[in-house]
C-alpha cells in the first residue's frame, strides 16, 4: 500500500459514556444523530465493552493492545512503562504523522514529558484533563510543555484543535487520537457541566431502567450528562464535516468509542469500577475504508480488540504480543473462531473479574484485597450472576440460587480460561457463593458489589 493510498485514522474517544446514550441503543432523546448516522453507514459494534472500567487502565489497554495486568497499569496514576509500544509507535514506523489531543492519564505527572507521551509526535494534551481544565477553561500543554488556553467550551476547543490538525496534514497519512473528558464528571465539584443551555433541555427527560430503579445521583446529574453527550455528538459531526469538505472522508477511518460507562453511584459509591453493563458497555462505531457498508457487528467486542483492528485496517502488521484481535473478519461476515464472551478486569474499588456472554454475566471479587495496590488475587468469591435475556439492566442477582449452579460452573470455567489467556500469573480458586432461596438476592441501590 503506497503512502498516498494509506488511510488516515482518527480516534474520537469519550470518557465515561454509556452505550444507551445512542438512539441505535434505544435512547429516545436524539442525543447522538451523528454517531447513529456514522454507525449505519459504517460498522456498528452493537455489543462493545471495555476491558477495564477505570480511566487510566482502560487507556493503557487501548494504547497498547494489552490487558492492564500485562502493562502493569492496573490502577490510575501508574505510568505506562517506557518500553511499552503504543499504536503511535507502529503508525510512526509505517510513515504516519501522529498527534494526540486531550486527556492522557498515563504519565503520572503534569505536564507530560516527551518520553511519557507514548510516541505521539504532535502533542496538545494534559495528563489529567479534569484537573488542568474546566468546562469553560480549557488548558492543555503543547510539544514544548507550555500551557495553552483554548477558547470555547472544552469539547469545542478540542474539536477546533483537531480540525486544525487535520487541515495541516491533508497531504500526509496521519493518525490522530482525540481524547475528550466529557461526559465524565468535573472532579473538583462532582458535577456534569454541560454547555450553557444544554442541561435545561434534558431536565425531566427519559432515564434508563437501571438508573430509574436504583436512583443514585441520577436525578441530580443525568440532565447535565445528556447535555455533554449532545455536544460531543455535535463535535463528531463537525469532524466528519471537516473531512468531507477536505475530500478526506473516503480515505479516513474514524473510530468512536469510550473508555467505560457510568452507573451514577447506583452500584458503588461513585460512577464506574463495577462489572455491570452500566460501567462496561460503551457505544462504538467505525467508518471509513474497510468499514463502509452499514454492517452491524453483533459479536461481543472488547476495547482490547480495537488497536489490532486499526493497525490491520491501515495495512500495518498486527504485533503478535497484542492480546486483542482485529474485527476486520467480522466486518467481512467471518465470525468463525471469535470468542463467545468478553473478559473484564476491575481494580481500585475491588480486585474483580467478570466474564460476559450474550446471555450471562458472571462476576467474582477478591476478599480483603486492595484494588489500588494489587492487580490480581489467587482467591476470589462469586459475587453476581445476571440473566441478561430476562434482566438486561441487571436488577436481580442470581448468584447462590441452586437452580443456577450449573450456569455458574460453566461461566467459572470460561472466566478461568480467559484469565489464563490474558496472561494472569495467578490462576485462582473461586469460592462458590452461599446458597440462597430464589428471590432473596436482589440488588439494592446501596449494595456495593465488592
Amino acid at each position: 500500500m503506497s503512502q498516498q493510498q494509506r488511510p488516515n485514522v482518527i480516534v474520537f474517544f469519550t470518557d465515561q459514556q454509556r452505550w444507551d446514550t445512542s438512539g441505535l441503543h434505544g435512547n429516545p432523546l436524539g442525543l447522538m444523530p451523528n454517531f447513529d448516522r456514522m454507525a449505519m453507514h459504517g460498522a456498528h459494534l452493537t455489543q462493545s465493552f471495555t476491558c477495564q472500567p477505570v480511566c487510566g487502565p482502560a487507556r493503557s489497554c487501548l494504547q497498547s493492545g494489552k490487558y492492564a495486568t500485562t502493562t502493569g497499569c492496573f490502577a490510575n496514576g501508574i505510568p505506562l512503562p517506557a518500553d511499552t509500544k503504543t499504536m503511535a509507535h507502529y503508525f510512526n514506523e509505517a510513515g504516519y504523522e501522529t498527534g494526540y489531543i486531550g486527556k492522557w492519564h498515563l504519565a503520572g505527572e503534569e505536564p507530560v514529558p516527551v518520553d511519557k507521551r507514548g510516541g505521539y509526535k504532535e502533542w496538545l494534551a494534559a495528563d489529567v484533563l479534569e484537573f488542568s481544565s474546566d468546562s469553560y477553561d480549557t488548558v492543555l500543554y503543547n510539544n514544548e510543555n507550555k500551557a495553552v488556553k483554548l477558547p470555547g467550551y472544552r469539547v469545542d476547543a478540542m474539536t477546533d484543535a483537531a480540525i486544525r490538525y487535520i487541515d495541516r496534514h491533508q497531504e500526509d497519512p496521519f493518525f490522530l487520537f482525540v481524547s475528550f473528558l466529557e461526559p465524565h464528571h468535573q472532579n473538583h465539584r462532582d458535577d456534569y457541566p454541560a454547555p450553557d443551555g444544554y442541561q435545561e433541555r434534558y431536565t425531566g427527560a427519559w432515564i434508563p431502567p437501571d438508573l430509574a430503579a436504583l436512583g443514585g445521583s441520577t436525578f441530580q446529574h443525568i440532565a447535565g450528562y445528556y447535555g455533554m453527550v449532545k455536544r460531543l455528538d455535535e463535535a463528531l459531526g463537525r469532524v466528519l464535516d471537516a473531512l468531507k469538505s477536505l475530500q478526506l472522508d473516503e480515505n479516513t477511518i474514524v473510530l468512536f468509542t469510550s473508555d467505560h460507562g457510568n452507573h451514577f453511584k447506583t452500584r458503588n459509591g461513585e460512577y464506574k469500577r463495577s462489572g455491570h453493563d452500566a460501567s462496561i458497555r460503551v457505544p462504538t462505531a467505525i467508518t471509513g475504508p474497510g468499514f463502509f457498508g452499514g454492517r452491524q457487528i453483533r459479536e461481543l467486542v472488547s476495547l482490547i480488540d480495537l488497536p489490532p483492528t486499526l493497525l490491520d485496517a491501515a495495512g500495518i502488521p498486527v504485533p503478535e504480543d497484542m492480546q486483542g484481535r482485529s474485527i476486520l473478519p467480522l466486518v467481512k461476515g467471518i465470525a468463525e473462531g471469535w470468542p463467545e464472551e468478553v473478559f473484564v478486569q476491575i481494580s481500585e474499588t475491588q480486585v474483580g473479574r467478570v466474564v460476559r456472554t450474550r446471555r450471562w454475566k458472571y462476576g467474582v471479587t477478591a476478599p480483603d484485597k486492595d484494588g489500588f495496590a494489587e492487580p490480581g488475587s489467587n482467591h476470589y468469591v462469586e459475587s453476581y450472576l445476571y440473566d441478561l435475556q430476562s434482566d438486561p439492566y441487571e436488577l436481580t442477582n442470581l448468584i447462590g440460587i441452586a437452580s443456577h449452579r450449573a450456569v455458574c460452573d460453566v461461566m467459572q470455567t470460561r472466566l478461568l480460561n480467559r484469565m489464563q489467556q490474558a496472561g494472569e500469573t495467578m490462576i485462582p480458586t473461586i469460592e462458590a457463593a452461599p446458597v440462597v432461596m430464589a428471590g432473596q438476592r436482589q440488588v439494592k441501590h446501596h449494595e456495593v458489589m465488592s
